[in-house]
């Protein structure tokens, strides 16, 4: 039985035990809305076919009458592989059905070729499928940065692989041999954050990543805003600079982004103006700010301050009970953590800065775990439309 072909009202209970069982029938009815014979009538065909078991008596509850019985998804009925795509590396993961890491592996890219990366990611997700038994990998969920429409499995631009109209989906399902779906790396990491991690039972919340790109995946209602034409979140690309005096040239073509002030690189390029030396890395600029160098700390300063103001954008525009500060750049967060607060408090509009701000340090396996999800999500939400609200 493919949950995709199944009622709405099937993908409804299913998610829900997904993100929020173990449940007992009565209380799934209560958080989605459908009545006991609903509950039962959509849950026989999904028990038959092993995708979700009833278990023992809530902890605790021994009441008189018929007792009840939890019920939750097995995860083990499924299998699906994760790969987040970087300039330069592969980060493969083999996950169950609740996107539980089974494997990881990395592969370093000699290319940035599109034939190199596909066939890299198609050796990957092989060694990936051998590993540890189990059910047939069900799909492959590939996430590459840059403007990536999910719907139709095309990679229109990424900056960092330099890719354009990469119909991407197709190359890898063709070189796997197993279904697979593509998406923007953010979006795929809000997945598994609004799934299994710290958006999880939030009505609203916002991911902000900090690295090469800045990015930021959206939460509203339970579903994921995806775009009409699969652009949505990118604060990276707000026009912060003049409030900064900076006109640094971004990626994108344009000038004053928050992206070519905050970015991993900018702050690198920055970090090199301001103190004269043209090899300086960004480790040695997070030394030199540590140790106090004026010069180096005014760069992460400004950084902060362009990243207030991106938070403060998104807390105005969709009064989040969240927003999650991830990405390798939260590393080096200490340099700029006040100066985002003070930013993000002074441009945030009234209550919203009573916005809960939270740093969550992801590894990149966190990001090619988004990729299982995605594919996980599309098992029985097909068209893309993402998570629903099971309140």
């Amino acid at each position: 039985m493919s949950l995709s072909s199944q009622p709405p009202a099937a993908a409804l209970v299913f998610q829900t035990l997904l993100t929020q069982g173990p449940l007992t029938r009565a209380e799934l009815g209560r958080r989605t809305g459908l009545s006991s014979g609903a509950v039962t009538k959509v849950s026989t065909p999904l028990l038959a076919d092993g995708w979700i078991t009833e278990m023992g008596q809530p902890a605790g509850e021994r009441q008189p009458g018929r007792p009840a019985t939890l019920v939750a998804v097995r995860p083990e009925r499924a299998r699906f592989i994760g790969v987040k795509v970087t300039a330069d590396e592969l980060i493969g993961v083999a996950a169950d059905l609740t996107a539980t890491p089974l494997a990881t592996r990395r592969t370093p890219l000699g290319s940035r070729d599109v034939g190199t990366v596909v066939r890299a990611i198609a050796r990957l997700v092989a060694r990936l499928a051998d590993g540890g038994g189990g059910p047939a990998v069900h799909s492959v969920g590939v996430t590459i940065s840059g403007d990536v429409d999910g719907h139709t499995g095309v990679v229109r631009y990424s900056p960092f692989l330099d890719w354009r109209g990469v119909r991407l989906a197709d190359l890898v399902e063709r070189a796997t041999g197993v279904p697979t779906v593509i998406d923007n790396d953010v979006r795929a990491l809000t997945v598994a954050e609004q799934w299994f991690g710290s958006g999880a039972g939030l009505s609203s919340f916002a991911l902000v990543t900090v690295g090469a790109g800045i990015g930021c995946g959206i939460s509203v209602g339970g579903r994921l805003v995806s775009g009409a034409h699969g652009v949505s979140g990118e604060i990276g690309h707000l026009p912060v600079g003049g409030a900064l005096g900076s006109a640094q040239v971004c990626t994108c073509g344009n000038t004053g982004c928050v992206e070519a002030i905050a970015s991993t690189q900018a702050i690198v390029d920055q970090a090199r103006e301001e103190t004269g030396d043209p090899g300086l890395t960004l480790a040695e600029a997070v030394r030199l700010a540590h140790s106090g160098d004026e010069a180096a700390r005014a760069v992460f300063t400004r950084a902060g301050r362009a990243l207030g103001l991106a938070i403060a954008s998104v807390a105005n525009l969709i009064g989040p009970e969240r927003i999650i500060i991830s990405g390798e750049g939260v590393a080096s967060y200490d340099l700029f953590a006040d100066q985002i607060r003070r930013s993000f408090t002074a441009q945030a509009f009234g209550t919203a800065a009573e916005c809960d701000l939270v740093v969550r340090p992801l590894p990149f396996e966190a990001w090619a775990r988004g990729g299982a999800a995605v594919a996980a999500q599309r098992l029985f939400a097909p068209a893309g439309a993402g998570p629903q609200s099971a309140s």
